[in-house]
């Protein structure tokens, strides 16, 4: 008797627009959803580190493809820089390793805002998950080895005060890919002469989702199994005894808590195309695009048929040109 290979899960697609507690690591949250959705494939679209909560938008199925669209959106945070001392990690995990009795006021940190505004070199954390020489920054940092890290170019669209105590600040954030918010208190306690470190972080938002998207892990977990509970665990969900009969299972409600694929793309022209169009494109052939106010020329199209996502694709002289075609 030939061996069973391993169950490859279910072929759903769409965006899970996760609200991640505290204490929990972008790779496990990827892997609950997984599990919950039975899904074939996912990924998350920018790491969010442990002791930050909020907006992390994980890709199933084809969503996957999509998924450099979201991790290149604007992203707002809201975050808590405590002063008077600067840790390792720059927030609360690691140790402290300078301290001051300086405290700002309102006034100074405010008239810092626009140094921190706009176009910025900025440095990461030591520990980060650049790569130094092929390896990460991170375990680097943890076996003592301090690495010299290049600053990067980045954009801040904003960057307001909340909320001002002489202990802490509390600011929102919003900025484009490659920014640290832990790297802005490190250096921002810096400049005041007070050091500093972030002691709460909440990612708001992470375009093109919004706060209206979330969902948490007790509402998925709720609409995969009821009131029944979760089966005991995930575990027990897996096993399947020899003499077993295989129940079937309603993954109806669970499914309506996906986003769909699509959103993820708004930021590209849409191009409706007839189903004749979207069956050769998904068999990797061209068409002309049709209609009077088609675009002649983009590097990036977005192709849709009856509100389908079918292909991402360049439009050249007219003609629409596949790059990645989405499953029907």
């Amino acid at each position: 008797m030939g061996r069973r290979g391993k169950k490859k899960g279910r072929p759903v697609s769409g965006w899970v627009v996760l609200d991640k507690p505290v204490g929990m690591g972008s790779t496990e949250a990827v892997s609950k959803i997984k599990w919950l959705f039975q899904a074939e494939k996912a990924g998350h679209a920018g790491t969010l580190d442990p002791l930050a909560s909020g907006m992390l938008p994980i890709a199933l199925g084809e969503a996957t493809k999509t998924v450099p669209y979201v991790q290149d959106g604007a992203k707002i945070y809201r975050f808590t820089v405590a002063w008077g001392d600067e840790r390792s990690t720059d927030d609360l995990e690691g140790p402290v390793t300078k301290s001051s009795d300086l405290r700002p006021a309102e006034a100074e940190v405010r008239a810092l805002l626009p140094k921190y505004t706009g176009v910025i070199m900025q440095t990461p954390p030591q520990f980060s998950a650049i790569k130094i020489a092929g390896e990460r920054a991170y375990d680097l940092a943890r076996e003592g080895e301090m690495v010299d890290i290049p600053p990067r170019e980045i954009e801040i669209g904003r960057l307001d005060i909340v909320e001002h105590k002489p202990d802490q600040t509390i600011f929102e954030v919003e900025c484009g890919k490659g920014t640290y918010v832990r790297s802005l208190a490190r250096d921002m306690g810096r400049d005041l002469g007070c050091f500093g470190h972030i002691s709460e972080l909440r990612r708001v938002e992470v375009e093109p989702f919004t706060p209206e998207d979330f969902v948490t892990i007790a509402e998925l977990e709720a609409a995969r199994f009821g009131a029944t509970g979760d089966e005991n665990s995930e575990a027990a969900d897996d096993a399947e005894p020899a003499d077993a009969v295989a129940k079937p299972v309603d993954f109806g409600a669970i499914d309506t808590l996906l986003v769909d694929t699509s959103a993820a793309l708004d930021c590209l022209p849409q191009i409706a195309i007839s189903d004749d169009a979207a069956t050769k494109i998904r068999l990797g052939n061209p068409v002309i695009i049709r209609g009077r106010d088609a675009p002649v020329e983009a590097e990036e199209a977005c192709a849709t048929s009856r509100g389908k996502l079918v292909a991402i694709g360049a439009i050249e002289q007219g003609m629409f040109k596949p790059k990645r075609v989405f499953a029907g």
